[in-house]
């Protein structure tokens, strides 16, 4: 097996990074309406947008995703990133892609003067978990959420 490659997302990936974007929500048990998905699809896309993806690519599949943001804090007159979407194909995890994805992120991070990049994930990825320890601080916040209609 080669070593991945990653690189931006680009148009001509639509069928690949769907194809990831599905198996993603199903491993966190989600459905995500396509029309959603599509709007996902263009704000990737979009320069103008401070949404951002890759995709790794290993043998000439695509063999994961990242999907990141920028956004404002009022703790730091930096932007922060937000690591929003991480996914590995099982036939490839432990291979090192999903670090090298998380190093992606970053450094574009980086590159755009971001203070931090911070990511959120269920308490029940233990494996993912084992890869995040190595690569980032645990800091001991706890997430709230409440869904607006």
């Amino acid at each position: 097996m080669s070593e991945a490659t990653l690189r931006p997302l680009t148009g001509a990936d639509h069928g690949a990074w769907h194809a990831l974007w599905r198996a993603y929500q199903v491993f966190y048990k989600a459905d995500i309406a396509e029309a959603v998905s599509a709007v996902t699809w263009a704000r990737l896309l979009d320069a103008a947008e401070p949404v951002h993806g890759a995709l790794a690519w290993q043998d000439g599949a695509a063999a994961g995703l990242v999907h990141w943001l920028t956004h404002r804090s009022t703790w730091d007159s930096r932007d922060y990133c937000y690591l929003n979407d991480l996914f590995v194909d099982p036939s490839v995890r432990r291979g090192g892609i999903g670090r090298r994805l998380i190093e992606h992120v970053y450094a574009d991070a980086a590159t755009r003067g971001c203070g931090q990049v911070y990511w959120l994930t269920h308490q029940t990825n233990e494996t993912a978990q084992r890869l995040y320890n190595t690569v980032a601080e645990r800091t001991g916040f706890i997430h709230y959420g409440h869904k607006l209609d």
